[in-house]
């Protein structure tokens, strides 16, 4: 039986995250194992929308073009609105076991769902304490999930 891990990096901009994926992507790595979180901006006022198509996910506004590229190649893409944190758009794996976290109104010793998801991959509350601050300061969290090899192969790539 092979053993499934994660493993986490902060970008902090969302061309920083996409250049990541696209790298992946290019040395062969499956994108399926890959899972993304960030915040759901837009540059207007009010958000205007967001909607799925299929395993594709479109938003307008200032970084519409980014989520847009990423849902064409990130599966599961999902949009929430967190209490503390806003809007979060999120693709991948992680999707699962945030939708798990909130059915199940999980808070592991006064976690948010979104600190709940982060353990169940794994992940201590010091990395919960920095993914949860990373995020509130604008930036993104791309999870890779996979075999030791898998992460391994993607830990490769990213460390270039």
């Amino acid at each position: 039986m092979t053993t499934q891990g994660s493993f986490a990096y902060i970008f902090n901009t969302h061309a920083e995250a996409e250049t990541a994926i696209r790298s992946l992507a290019t040395s062969s790595f499956d994108v399926k194992k890959l899972s993304i979180v960030g915040k759901g901006y837009h540059s207007e006022e009010h958000p205007i929308g967001f909607y799925s198509l299929g395993d594709r996910m479109k938003t307008w506004g200032g970084t519409g073009a980014f989520w847009g590229s990423i849902w064409g190649l990130l599966a599961a893409p999902a949009v929430f609105f967190l209490p503390g944190l806003g809007v979060i758009a999120l693709a991948g794996p992680f999707v699962a076991m945030l939708v798990g976290a909130l059915e199940g109104a999980a808070v592991v010793g006064g976690l948010s769902a979104l600190g709940a998801a982060f353990m169940s991959i794994g992940a201590t509350k010091d990395d919960v304490i920095k993914y949860d601050t990373a995020l509130k300061a604008d930036k993104y969290v791309l999870i890779v999930h996979g075999t030791p090899a898998d992460i391994a192969h993607a830990r490769s790539v990213l460390d270039r």
